[in-house]
């Protein structure tokens, strides 16, 4: 059943390398298998996402992946200091401040890839 299942997440990507670049030089990331098409990464708790070579383009209008970390403004500075630029919203229910919105019990700040995916980076409530 699928209760038992690890999901990953595929975001797809028209420039493999460009991607790359910017998974490992803004994110700090290093793939952890190359296949044709197709670049896996492994981050916490063994949890995976693929980047897939395709001509379909994202939307970048809603969040495709999100990424859960413990004290999320030091993710979003030392993410800065990498050269990543975050989203800024302002409206009525959605509102940045240094880059980081308090939706609720959850904070979440947002960045597009090179390819214009839309990733989320989230602190839960503990």
């Amino acid at each position: 059943m699928l209760t038992n299942a690890l999901v990953q997440t595929t975001l797809p990507v028209a420039d493999t390398d460009r991607a790359r670049a910017f998974y490992s030089d803004k994110l700090g990331l290093d793939p952890l298998q190359q296949l044709p098409g197709a670049t896996i990464y492994e981050v916490g708790a063994g949890t995976r996402f693929a980047l897939f070579s395709t001509q379909a383009r994202p939307s970048g209008t809603h969040t495709q992946i999100s990424f859960a970390v413990a004290d999320i403004e030091a993710e979003v500075r030392d993410l800065k200091a990498r050269g990543v630029v975050f989203e800024e919203y302002d409206s009525p229910g959605l509102k940045t401040v240094n880059s980081i919105a308090d939706t609720g019990p959850i904070r979440a700040a947002w960045l597009k890839d090179s390819e214009g995916n839309l990733l989320g980076i989230v602190q839960l409530p503990s």
